[in-house]
């Protein structure tokens, strides 16, 4: 307690007016490091513009930066050195779960102590039936995520409960049992997880196995009836879900609903109690365990359980938009109100599961940021190749060795990643915000959220998080490879933070699945314009999907020739690199390319429609709408990036981006969509949006943009403001000691810090002695041996 005094006296709490501008609160001693490479200095020096600025735009103001930096300052100086990452690439996965437990009991401490959560969250609607947190819940609050994000470690085992389980009791359980549960889950006595996925279902969620069957209290269940719920079969193990392994004393289980006649309405959640609140044992029915090893994620217990005549009270099914009464009558909470959005609760539903996705995506633009940040930082301070042209040596007697971010394949490489965080960084913000407006219309009973918008945002976080999840984790092991041999070592940071991420491609839909649900929302828009549904059409005013009326209009009245050429051919006015300069005209381009490829699935499923089954036609269009689902998510990023900047340049009061930090931004939009085009060419040139002869002038205008962005790439990563201690990288520090670093780390190992005197390693009296001293390899002259013998 004293400790504790002391440390946020020490810290003023959320006082940030004394704070010196001149103090890097990242660093463990709060002050800048003393020592910088000269190389990281002179690129640093070379910035056209402030990276404060855009650390500043990112966090919403210059208050916010000073906030997160001292929220980031706890975690790095806490006294009892818990949050210590030094050790991680040596410990077994059981040890980082129990640190990572450890970690966060000290996080909810600090948290209390603070009074983070104290007062009633600023983000709550004031509609009595929108989503509330209650008043002390912490993890409600920007400054809980700040804290999370700085321990900077796989994430918590008890993740789960604040990312999906305490949310789906906000969204989807009435007032009664939101004030006899929420209080539990404030005060971290009820732990939660989701349980949805099963050991032989995954994404497709209308074939869960689990049941939940009602029993009259006539039929020997409690007063007021029960629910037995049950894992019939082997693969109805629900299997994978987060924190559900050995963390969890509760799961919302999804599963099937049976009433009291035995009819099956699919699925619903029911909140499950999995261990004794007291002692935290299994309860009668329930078998538990962590699902073993995984690529990355390992401070997580994800989990499998079985259930077995577990019994739990009527009331224990999420009743905010459906019911069953103490007879087993189900039925649903709420007439459709004329022209209103229909199902509301398999709206909130599905609008529960998107967030979580667009919490992927947005979270994929930091994954990517740091993995540039560490490649881009390494790059600079490493030199390979001698510049035969310059005269000057960089030091006295040392070879004039070219920094490898000086190499045309490594800007190739490297700077549209850096481009693309940004991208993401814009889509992401603007799903989230979009997600939680459509959520409060929704829970309020609104009729504005149609049918038309729920299936334009699920297109959108379908396909963004399809593609930014696939471009990030390819992002991150391109970054890794830019790093040469230095990159396969885990103290680069690089190996964890590609591992941990990996998940993300498949969690919450396969990348390979979703492409399918982008289309099928979008394929409707084309139905729509084909049969002149006007009021159908005015419904999509407003949505993501738009921007296909225009140029799938003028697709559709092309005479002759191929439907699915584009009617926009990107201009050649100046006949050089200058023509692939306009931002507008990159986007135009690209809205004709997701136009003709969502065409082009059309036109292949009417015609395979007329030759073969519906599903067979549909499974021979896969490709094509893999490819469609690229483009949209493409435009998307783009859209949002141009976007988003264009509305800091017009606000009318003060941006923290001036014109420098818009300008190399730009660029930076600029380079990503010339990029994309280049990775894509085929399909621009398939639909003639790019002629053959205009490649050269694209290929030249990346090497353009890349020249601009070059003195600008290290301030680019700093502008993220990431610190040592979440980097976690010894090639990606602030300061350019890799070398040093490296050595550090080496040393750390067990195998070295476990040598005998002398340096002898580990295994040399058990195994090596034997054939150096023993003479167990020795080769006998003469002498042979049989397989017999052996």
């Amino acid at each position: 307690q004293i400790q504790l005094l002391t440390f946020f006296t020490m810290t003023s709490k959320f006082s940030t007016s004394t704070n010196n501008t001149n103090e890097d609160p990242r660093e463990p001693n709060n002050c800048p490091p003393l020592t910088l490479s000269p190389d990281l200095t002179t690129e640093r020096l070379k910035s056209s513009f402030n990276p404060l600025a855009i650390t500043n735009f990112i966090d919403g103001s210059a208050d916010a930066t000073s906030k997160r930096r001292l929220l980031e300052s706890w975690i790095i100086r806490d006294p009892t050195g818990v949050f210590s990452n030094d050790d991680n690439n040596y410990l077994h996965r059981s040890e980082r779960h129990t640190r990572a437990l450890a970690k966060f009991v000290r996080l909810v401490e600090l948290c209390r102590a603070a009074g983070v959560g104290g007062k009633k969250s600023n983000n709550t609607s004031s509609s009595s039936t929108a989503v509330n947190h209650l008043e002390g819940e912490i993890i409600a609050t920007p400054e809980f995520l700040t804290l999370v994000n700085a321990i900077s470690d796989d994430p918590f085992p008890t993740s789960l409960h604040w990312v999906m389980f305490v949310p789906n009791i906000l969204t989807l359980c009435d007032a009664e049992q939101q004030a006899q549960w929420l209080p539990l889950c404030r005060d971290w006595k009820m732990i939660g997880c989701y349980a949805q996925t099963e050991l032989g279902h995954g994404s497709n969620i209308r074939a869960l196995e689990t049941t939940a069957t009602f029993l009259k209290e006539s039929q020997g269940a409690a007063p007021g009836g029960e629910w037995v719920v049950n894992s019939p079969t082997l693969t109805s193990t629900k299997f994978w879900p987060g924190t559900l392994g050995k963390t969890a004393n509760h799961a919302m289980v999804i599963a099937r609903l049976i009433d009291g006649s035995g009819v099956d309405h699919g699925i619903h959640n029911f909140l499950v109690p999995l261990r004794s609140m007291e002692d935290h044992t299994l309860l009668p029915g329930v078998e538990t365990g962590d699902i073993g090893p995984k690529i990355g994620y390992n401070n997580m217990d994800n989990g499998f359980a079985r259930f077995e005549n577990v019994r739990i009270p009527r009331r224990n099914m999420a009743m905010r938009f459906a019911v069953v009464d103490e007879e087993g009558v189900y039925e649903k909470v709420g007439a459709k109100k004329k022209g209103g959005s229909g199902d509301a609760a398999s709206k909130v539903a599905y609008i529960t599961m998107m967030q979580v996705r667009a919490y992927i995506i947005h979270s994929s633009n930091d994954a990517l940021a740091m993995a540039c940040t560490i490649a881009i930082r390494y790059s600079t301070i490493r030199r390979q190749g001698y510049n035969a042209d310059a005269d000057k040596k960089r030091e006295e007697n040392a070879p004039n060795e070219i920094q490898v971010l000086d190499y045309r394949q490594q800007q190739y490489r490297l700077l549209p990643l850096l481009a693309a965080s940004y991208a993401i960084f814009f889509s992401g913000k603007h799903v989230l915000a979009r997600l939680k407006n459509i959520e409060n219309e929704l829970v309020s009973g609104s009729s504005a959220i149609t049918k038309t918008i729920v299936g334009d945002i699920h297109a959108t976080t379908s396909a963004l998080k399809s593609y930014a999840t696939a471009f990030t984790a390819d992002g991150i092991e391109d970054c890794r490879k830019a790093c040469g041999g230095h990159g396969f070592l885990v103290s680069s940071g690089l190996v964890e933070l590609s591992n941990t991420y990996l998940q993300s491609c498949t969690v919450e839909g396969d990348n390979y699945m979703l492409p399918q649900q982008v289309v099928k929302v979008l394929l409707k828009l084309v139905g729509a314009m084909q049969s002149g549904d006007a009021a159908l059409l005015k419904d999509h005013k407003g949505t993501d999907m738009e921007y296909l009326i225009a140029p799938l209009m003028t697709l559709m009245k092309q005479n002759g020739g191929v439907p699915n050429k584009s009617t926009f051919v990107l201009p050649t006015t100046n006949g050089n690199a200058q023509d692939f300069m306009d931002v507008s005209t990159i986007l135009k381009a690209f809205q004709h390319r997701s136009a003709c490829l969502l065409l082009d699935v059309a036109m292949q499923l009417a015609s395979n429609m007329a030759k073969s089954s519906a599903q067979q036609a549909w499974n021979d269009c896969l490709l094509g709408m893999a490819r469609a689902s690229r483009a949209h998510a493409s435009y998307i990023l783009l859209r949002d990036f141009y976007n988003g900047l264009k509305e800091e340049e017009n606000k009318p009061s003060a941006s923290c981006l001036g014109p420098n930090e818009i300008q190399v931004l730009s660029q930076c939009l600029t380079l990503l969509g010339l990029y994309w085009m280049d990775q894509y060419l085929e399909d621009f040139l398939q639909n003639q949006s790019i002629l053959t002869g205009s490649i050269p002038h694209l290929r030249q205008a990346i090497l353009d943009v890349m020249t601009k962005l070059r003195p600008d790439a290290v301030g680019l990563c700093d502008a993220r403001d990431y610190s040592d201690f979440r980097l976690k990288s010894a090639l990606g520090k602030f300061d350019g000691d890799v070398y040093p670093a490296v050595m550090e780390s080496a040393r750390r190992d067990p195998l070295n810090q476990k040598s005998a005197d002398g340096g002898v390693g580990m295994g040399y009296d058990e195994s090596l002695k034997k054939l150096i001293v023993g003479g167990i390899g020795e080769y006998k002259n003469g002498l042979s041996g049989t397989v017999s013998r052996l």
